[in-house]
């Protein structure tokens, strides 16, 4: 972390085409960058917040922040998502390495590599089936744990420029593996032209972020804070991998996954040969309008109402004399929490399975983050699944706090108690 307050710089051009400033579509006004968790001797300090607003380029079709924070600001040494404390992505990563080991007959002279390998929770699925890997990962903790873990691991931030010390090293990738960072990356063109630079000839590149359809459509409105620069379409995908020399060959949705999550095959143009999934994917977005700003237009409308229907529903719950608790620490938890105006004064205390997290507190709310057994020591009557991505596997988790007559509230697409 560096010292003295970053400054948010405006976005005067498109992050991948160049063209004009994004189009503003949704202010959730200034918010607190989302996983600086606050240290118990730093609760007497001021949370410093940001801009936290959306824009689409109608040039290229991508949405994305229209203020930036230095990287290193957001993923700094004390970053403290561990993918590994997710049973599910766990389980649909190793699915995805079963599938690629089978679909590209992957083998010990092969190379995977992972971009934002994080804690090697992917990578190690590959090592123990003597597939060759290295890791590219930035924070060091996360780092650390997929080195612990038998991971090769380089901790660094990937583009172009390591892409080439790569290959000088004599290193080309049989597939590069891109989950859940591409939306965290300010200068999308190196980070692209590195795929194409690293990539062998007859490589496979796969991406998976949330789509922005799936963003518009269920209200995710929480999806979005500092550490995602951009939301995805796979029209807005399709044009920044054209422009350097990749060519879509498949897209594949899982609508469990983070909201709504899409998963981008890509090729060297010359080796590219697209499946059927590719124009149908593309012609559904464009009958959706996510190639035009007037899908955008009212989005910010949808979610001041899910703010005031859930702030309405937490209020009405306190004035009963009810108690509150919220799951999840999550990045989506504080854009959730702190863009709609809720603190302590309606919610008690958040538990989160990461340890890493536990004994911090939310950014701006405040929250105090406990162990989940706290659940059943203090038994809240209602839980708000902050990570709602994940609810199913929360609910499961937490059957004896049901039995005891705990309710689970789900925040969007509009508040619901379960």
């Amino acid at each position: 972390m560096s010292s003295g307050t970053p400054a948010a710089t405006p976005v005067t051009a498109c992050r991948s085409c160049g063209g004009p400033a994004p189009r503003l579509f949704l202010s959730l006004g200034s918010t607190p960058i989302a996983n600086r968790l606050v240290r118990a001797d730093g609760l007497d300090a001021t949370d410093p917040s940001f801009p936290l607003e959306v824009g689409f380029c109608e040039a290229c079709t991508l949405v994305q922040l229209t203020h930036e924070l230095p990287a290193l600001e957001i993923f700094d040494a004390d970053y403290p998502y561990f993918s590994s404390f997710s049973d599910m992505l766990v389980r649909h990563s190793e699915k995805h390495v079963i599938d690629l080991i089978a679909s590209r007959n992957l083998g010990p002279d092969s190379l995977v590599v992972e971009v934002a390998s994080n804690d090697g929770y992917l990578l190690k699925a590959f090592v123990e089936r003597g597939i060759p890997v290295l890791g590219i990962e930035p924070t060091p903790g996360p780092a650390a744990a997929a080195r612990a873990a038998g991971v090769p691991t380089r901790e660094e931030f990937f583009g172009a420029e390591l892409a080439q010390r790569l290959v000088a090293e004599g290193l080309k990738a049989d597939v590069i593996i891109a989950n859940n960072v591409m939306a965290h990356v300010p200068d999308l063109n190196s980070f692209v032209e590195g795929f194409r630079i690293l990539l062998a000839d007859d490589g496979l590149v796969d991406v998976e972020n949330p789509g922005v359809g799936a963003l518009l459509a269920h209200t995710e409105f929480d999806t979005v804070y500092h550490e995602h620069f951009c939301y995805f379409s796979t029209i807005a995908v399709q044009s920044l991998m054209r422009r350097h020399g990749l060519e879509l060959v498949g897209v594949e949705e899982f609508a469990e996954l983070h909201g709504g999550t899409l998963r981008w095959s890509m090729q060297h143009a010359a080796a590219a040969k697209p499946t059927a999934s590719v124009d149908s994917v593309l012609g559904a977005e464009h009958d959706a309008g996510l190639a035009t700003f007037d899908r955008y237009a009212t989005f910010g409308d949808d979610v001041r109402a899910v703010q005031q229907d859930l702030v309405a529903l937490l209020r009405g719950l306190r004035a009963e004399g009810r108690t509150i608790a919220a799951y999840g620490a999550a990045a989506k938890g504080a854009t959730l929490l702190n863009s709609s105006g809720i603190t302590t004064d309606l919610i008690d205390f958040v538990v989160d399975r990461n340890t890493h997290k536990q004994g911090r507190y939310i950014p701006g709310a405040r929250l105090p983050i406990l162990d989940p057994a706290a659940l059943l020591e203090r038994q809240p009557d209602y839980l708000l699944l902050l990570a709602w991505n994940v609810k199913k596997e929360i609910m499961a988790q937490q059957e004896e706090y049901a039995a005891r007559g705990g309710r689970f509230i789900v925040p969007v697409p509009r508040p619901v108690v379960l």
